[in-house]
């Protein structure tokens, strides 16, 4: 007699909680299927990390088959859920496609950039949500710096050493926090080039169209932020965004022109476009789904993390955030679920509390709100670290070593060369996969 077949697509932190989960347990009871772009789960918030060049990039992802026993995984994009014969088809990473026959689904499909019709910026402007864009800025700032040395044009050099980043969210806030502190590095290693000069001192630029920065967390989280960003010499501009943007800088919808080289794209996320490709209820893009995270009408099908409108038991009316904390918890509760449904184990309602929030900034600086305590510089510094240590699932030494070394020694400033502009676009479905000339892939 054959096992009944759990597939569940995605594994950031919805689809990595839900496989574990389902791994202790079932046990071997039943088989389960992970189907996912890539081997690994990357912990998102310790990517602006790899783009200062403080973590090697591998130190930000956990293997999938290396931490998930008795989950088997297929790698592939998935094209289409047909919930009437019950099976996923995907695209692998040579191009073949595949389908996987499910008696249990779990979609954990996650988020991709979000994009508005702002002119020239899906051309000339870079997101943050996968290991290839990090990658891609922490070469790309390290060329202008280069550049800008060498450069026999002032304005050239300037241009180069300005950087814009758009979002001052989770991401946007920590990326022009460590890139600061990176380029000022970087200025500072600099010989003098052929002309006699280095380059001048790095300005970056943090835009948001909200009051003031990390504007979805507590007011005091945000003043912390602030002050530190102002400090460093990041120039803040609230009530500001984009207007358009090209080749040489972008302009302001203020009126003012840039005159800039790197655009950093961190305005917020979108649930991945297979979700409202369904056929399925959506809210804002989002799946429907019940407090027990099981789609309406389709006992069978459960969704979780950034691909559900989760109701929000603690706020009657309202939705979770998307926010890692509510995915990784509502993957926990999914695999319960999902267990419970072959008859191991009871169901469980999705009912969370924030437990805090924090953001790293660099150096000993962070925010932090653990159990709604404020706090700010080393303290906050210590709470944060400790806080991406006891989240990830695996990899925690090689973290901590590269954090200490970090702390001992200059960092490498060299370009790697591996993934070039045109593989990492704005406007992509997988962020996580470079994107290669004539291969697979969907945009």
């Amino acid at each position: 007699m054959s096992r009944e077949r759990i597939v569940i697509v995605g594994a950031g932190f919805a689809g990595y909680q839900a496989a574990r989960t389902l791994s202790r347990q079932l046990r071997g009871r039943a088989e389960i299927v992970l189907l996912n772009p890539t081997d690994y789960f990357l912990y998102l918030p310790l990517l602006p990390q790899v783009a200062a060049g403080i973590l090697e990039p591998r130190r930000a992802t956990v293997s999938l088959p290396g931490t998930l026993p008795r989950v088997r995984l297929v790698l592939g994009e998935a094209d289409h859920v047909d919930l009437e014969a019950a099976k996923v088809h995907y695209t692998g990473p040579e191009g073949a496609g595949g389908e996987l026959p499910y008696d249990r689904l779990v979609l954990a499909v996650g988020s991709v950039n979000k994009l508005l019709p702002v002119p020239g910026v899906a051309e000339y402007a870079h997101g943050f949500r996968g290991l290839p864009e990090a990658l891609y800025l922490r070469d790309h700032v390290t060329r202008q710096i280069e550049l800008a040395a060498t450069s026999a044009d002032p304005a050239e050099s300037a241009a180069r050493s300005t950087f814009v980043v758009v979002g001052a969210g989770y991401t946007g806030t920590e990326v022009a926090a460590q890139g600061k502190l990176f380029t000022d590095a970087l200025v500072r290693n600099q010989r003098r080039g052929p002309y006699g000069h280095r380059p001048g001192k790095p300005r970056w630029m943090l835009l948001d169209i909200a009051p003031r920065v990390l504007p979805e967390l507590d007011r005091r989280l945000s003043t912390t932020a602030d002050r530190v960003l102002r400090a460093r010499g990041v120039e803040v501009r609230t009530g500001t965004s984009v207007k358009e943007a090209g080749p040489a800088g972008v302009t302001l919808d203020t009126g003012e022109f840039v005159e800039t080289r790197t655009l950093v794209w961190c305005v917020g996320v979108r649930p991945d476009p297979l979700v409202s490709e369904i056929g399925l209820p959506v809210e804002r893009g989002r799946l429907c789904v019940d407090a027990q995270l099981n789609v309406p009408g389709h006992p069978e099908v459960f969704a979780c993390g950034d691909a559900a409108a989760v109701p929000d038991l603690t706020r009657p009316g309202e939705y979770t955030p998307m926010t890692a904390q509510h995915a990784s918890r509502q993957g926990t509760v999914a695999g319960r679920n999902v267990a419970a449904s072959l008859g191991h184990g009871e169901r469980r309602t999705y009912r969370h509390n924030d437990l805090g929030f924090v953001v790293d900034l660099g150096g000993v600086k962070a925010a932090a709100n653990p159990f709604g305590v404020p706090l700010s510089g080393p303290a906050a510094g210590a709470v944060t670290r400790g806080y991406h240590l006891a989240a990830m699932p695996g990899n925690r030494v090689r973290v901590a070593a590269d954090w200490l070394l970090d702390a001992v020694l200059p960092r490498q400033a060299v370009q790697l060369g591996l993934v070039r502009s045109w593989t990492v676009p704005l406007e992509s479905s997988s962020p996580e996969l470079a994107r290669v000339p004539g291969g697979p892939g969907k945009e």
